[in-house]
């Protein structure tokens, strides 16, 4: 357990999290039992408090009902439904083998909780990335400080008010305010910290947990590329993009941010993506309920800026375009003539602003997706399965999916992080349990033990004989 604490932190937060540190050895010793139930009463209060975390949803991000039920609430009870039934065998300690030198001793690795957590979350999908951490430090053992995201405060609220509904603050403690609040927190000694947001922020977390040598989960994010191959199904490339890069209105972290297509296929692919985006949203989609709004007008300035910046250096708005801050609206937009150098390839877009950029052959699209960061996810639409293995094997990303986007975050047996600089660690599923838990190495030795033969005095004939049979062990082993 670490012991230093920043003086600066409010005397508020220093008592919910030592009130925690006094709760966590109870709960670390809690069986698969009672941890099922205590992640079926967070079940429950999902169920009741549906409507209003769906209505805080429309009025931070403009999510539409359907959209919040498949891309937050589902997604949750699914997380929720997937650790109730595998947590016995997660719990489960593993025994491994032993030597041959410590013949007769028994080993086994048992999860352990790590003791008091904090979950820093963000704000583009409020209620899936705070409570998909929490159960997964729930089902390990743990208590439970959580930040949501003071950028979507009608969800943070609904989140407050359902947790203290069937949490003691002991246990899991929601804790409001801004960014002093997270910088304060993180502050604190915790045993884990999980984050989710921008690079940026994330070194900062990073750094603040070094000083008590916390150890840390980073989701970050990155320029996601879709990759499209000579041999693809246009018609379902344009479908599945246009779907993964508008859903949240563009604001999520593994949506497509950019667009390979081959040169032969450009113009192709560009008219079957206009098509799919007036198909589903319609020529007015700011009037529709069914596409989601920015979560500030900030955002909405930023990618302005970026897209005019890139127009003037030679892009062209070939579709959407339409950008209101007062209305935190961008409508789906389209843009063609990108090159690598301008401003819309130089960060994360994170908002309905798609480049679409021309490649000569798959050597040339995969020069340019080694030469930006190592993105969360790459996307690959092909009809190959020898191109899809040699994209993967020429490229680094937290995950590869093949003609889709986005459905890889739905699968609980798939780990979800990043590598570099879209992220450490990962988690959903088992890879959350074990996030959050410490795999402690437990070995009994055997009464009549091997290890007497090595007790110095080393001049005796033992230690000299168990030196000797080392070597002649050493050379029958396998090499590899």
């Amino acid at each position: 357990m670490n012991t230093a604490a920043s003086p600066t932190v409010p005397s508020d937060l220093r008592a919910i999290f030592e009130a925690q540190q006094a709760h966590r050895l109870r709960m670390a010793q809690t069986g698969a039992a009672e941890r099922q139930a205590i992640l079926r009463r967070l079940r429950g209060a999902i169920h009741r408090h549906r409507v209003r975390l769906a209505e805080a949803l429309a009025a931070d991000l403009g999510k539409s009902r359907a959209e919040a039920e498949i891309t937050e609430l589902h997604s949750v009870v699914g997380e929720l439904n997937h650790a109730v039934a595998h947590l016995p065998r997660w719990m489960r300690p593993r025994r491994v083998a032993t030597p041959a030198t410590l013949l007769g001793s028994r080993s086994r690795v048992v999860p352990e909780a790590r003791g008091v957590t904090l979950i820093l979350s963000p704000w583009n999908y409020p209620v899936n990335l705070s409570l998909a951490p929490l159960i997964a430090s729930l089902a390990a053992g743990n208590t439970v400080m959580l930040k949501p995201s003071e950028k979507a405060p009608a969800t943070a609220q609904a989140l407050r008010t359902m947790l203290a509904e069937v949490f003691e603050p002991r246990l899991v403690a929601v804790i409001g305010g801004g960014a002093d609040v997270a910088q304060a927190l993180t502050g604190l000694p915790f045993d884990h910290i999980f984050f989710t947001g921008s690079g940026e922020i994330g070194r900062r977390v990073m750094e603040a947990a070094a000083r008590n040598l916390t150890p840390v989960t980073l989701e970050l994010g990155g320029k996601s590329p879709a990759l499209v191959g000579r041999s693809a199904d246009l018609g379902l490339a344009a479908e599945r993009i246009g779907w993964g890069k508008f859903l949240n209105a563009g604001q999520t972290c593994v949506a497509p941010d950019y667009v390979l297509v081959p040169e032969g296929q450009h113009d192709e692919f560009v008219e079957r993506l206009r098509a799919v985006v007036t198909r589903r949203y319609g020529p007015h989609p700011g009037t529709l309920t069914d596409f989601g709004r920015m979560v500030d007008a900030a955002s909405v300035d930023r990618l302005q800026r970026l897209t005019d910046a890139s127009v003037r250096a030679g892009a062209r708005v070939v579709f959407g375009g339409q950008f209101d801050a007062g209305q935190r609206f961008i409508s789906p937009t389209l843009v063609t003539g990108v090159t690598p150098e301008m401003p819309l390839m130089r960060e994360e877009l994170f908002g309905p602003v798609l480049p679409i950029l021309p490649y000569r052959d798959l050597p040339d699209a995969l020069a340019l997706v080694r030469r930006l960061d190592t993105p969360l996810a790459l996307y690959v639409f092909t009809r190959d399965p020898a191109q899809a293995e040699e994209v993967r094997r020429e490229t680094r990303s937290g995950a590869l999916v093949v003609n889709g986007t986005v459905v890889h975050l739905t699968n609980p047996n798939l780990p979800f992080g990043g590598t570099g600089p879209s992220g450490m660690g990962s988690y959903h599923g088992e890879y959350g349990f074990r996030a959050f838990s410490h795999e402690r190495a437990v070995l009994q030795e055997a009464a009549l033990s091997p290890t007497h033969l090595s007790f110095p005095p080393y001049g005796r004939p033992a230690p000299r004989f168990t030196a000797w049979l080392l070597r002649q062990m050493e050379r029958t082993l396998p090499s590899g």
